[in-house]
């Protein structure tokens, strides 16, 4: 399992910028979530393990994986 390799310090803007939900805490290490993903809106190519892009881990890929797709669509 690769986590994803964004360090932020605490008192950065990055950081300050991330909502709830964008992303928790494992052993340690900020894990971006697939929602902060979507809204970023296209791959950081970093290995993370929530990569809703396909094909992953594509460095400014912008299509999003088939299931996650076709939810939005279906919310909208």
């Amino acid at each position: 399992m690769l986590l994803v390799k964004h360090s932020y310090s605490e008192n950065s803007e990055q950081f300050n910028r991330l909502q709830d939900g964008d992303f928790y805490l494992e052993n340690g290490k900020m894990v971006l979530t697939e929602k902060y993903h979507i809204k970023r809106g296209s791959c950081c190519g970093s290995g993370c393990k929530h990569c809703p892009f396909w094909p992953q881990h594509l460095k400014l890929n912008k299509e999003l994986r088939g299931d996650i797709y076709n939810n939005n669509e279906n919310t909208n």
